[in-house]
C-alpha cells in the first residue's frame, strides 16, 4: 500500500512538471479545429453573436468571411482570446482573400489586424465599433502600389514613438509589401506598458512604448471604461473582420509575464523564441 502511495506521488508530481512546462512554451491560442477559446463581439449585434458566420473554421484555418451579408454597413468585427496577457510574443500567420464586401470602406480593403491589450470584450457597447487596443494593423498589397503591413494603429488609445507622444490614429512600420495570397507570419512582443515591437521575417519594422488609454478613432462606447491616461498593461488579444476575408493558419503566443523581472532570463528566452 505504502509503495503504491509513492507511485501515485510521483506520477502526480511528473505530470505537474509536465504541465508546468508545456505552459512555459508556445501555446496554440487556435486550435485549428473549432472557435470554443474565444468570443466575438461584432458591431451592431450583441456579444457573442456571430452575425453570419462571419468566423469560422475550415480546413484547419480560422477564416473571416463575408458570404452572408448583403452589406458590410460597417459591422466591424472582433474575435477575442477567453483570457487577458500581459507580457507575451505573439505569432499570427495570415493571408488576404477572395474579394471584398460589398459596402467595406475604401481602407479597408485588404486590411485587417491583430488588437493588442484590448479592453474585456464583454465591457463593448451593441454599436461600439472598436475595441480600445492597440491595433497591429495588417495590410496586403495591391500588386501595384506600396503598401507597408504590421503598422500601428491607436482606437481608444495613445503610444510614445522615439520618445514622444504620438497622437495621429496610425503609425506606418517599415515592412515591405506583402501582395496576393501568400502567406505571412507577423509576429508583436508586447511587455506590458513598457515597450511593444512589431517583427516580420525576424526584423523588427516598428517599435514604441507606454501604451495607454486616450485620444479617439473609437465611437459608441462605455466612458466608464474609457479612462483616458491610463497606462495598459495587460488586456485581451483580439482578430479583426474589417469587411476583406482573410484566413488565419496560426494563433500562437509565448506567455513571458513570469520573466518580467528579471531581464537577463527574458533576454535569454527572446533570444531563443525569436529564432523558432
Amino acid at each position: 500500500m505504502k509503495l503504491k502511495s509513492i507511485y501515485l506521488t510521483v506520477l502526480f508530481l511528473s505530470l505537474f512538471i509536465l504541465n508546468v512546462n508545456a505552459q512555459k512554451g508556445w501555446i496554440n491560442l487556435f486550435n485549428g479545429k473549432d472557435l470554443k477559446d474565444w468570443n466575438i463581439k461584432i458591431a451592431k449585434h450583441d456579444y457573442k453573436e456571430n452575425y453570419a458566420n462571419t468566423f469560422r473554421v475550415e480546413n484547419g484555418v480560422m477564416k473571416v468571411s463575408y458570404d452572408g451579408y448583403k452589406e458590410f454597413d460597417q459591422q466591424y468585427g472582433h474575435i477575442f482570446y477567453k483570457k487577458p496577457f500581459s507580457a507575451y510574443l505573439l505569432k499570427v500567420t495570415y493571408r488576404f482573400i477572395g474579394e471584398q464586401a460589398k459596402g467595406g470602406e475604401g481602407w479597408a480593403t485588404r486590411n485587417s489586424g491583430a488588437m493588442l491589450h484590448c479592453q474585456d470584450p464583454a465591457t463593448m457597447l451593441k454599436n461600439q465599433d472598436f475595441p480600445i487596443s492597440i491595433e497591429g494593423q495588417i495590410l496586403g498589397g495591391d500588386g501595384e502600389h506600396e503598401r507597408h503591413t504590421s503598422n500601428v494603429c491607436t482606437p481608444g488609445t495613445l503610444i510614445n514613438y522615439n520618445g514622444k507622444l504620438f497622437t495621429p490614429h496610425c503609425l506606418d512600420s517599415k515592412s515591405k509589401t506583402y501582395a496576393g495570397d501568400q502567406w505571412v507570419t507577423a509576429e508583436f512582443l508586447v511587455l506590458g506598458d513598457s515597450v511593444i515591437k512589431h517583427i516580420i521575417e525576424g526584423e523588427v519594422v516598428l517599435e514604441y512604448t507606454k501604451p495607454q488609454i486616450g485620444g479617439g478613432n473609437v465611437s459608441n462606447f462605455d466612458p466608464k471604461v474609457k479612462i483616458d491616461g491610463k497606462p495598459l498593461t495587460s488586456g485581451y488579444i483580439s482578430l479583426q473582420s474589417e469587411s476583406h476575408p482573410i484566413e488565419f493558419k496560426t494563433v500562437q503566443l509565448y506567455d513571458l509575464e513570469a520573466y518580467m523581472k528579471d531581464k537577463a532570463k527574458l533576454d535569454k528566452v527572446l533570444a531563443k523564441i525569436l529564432k523558432e
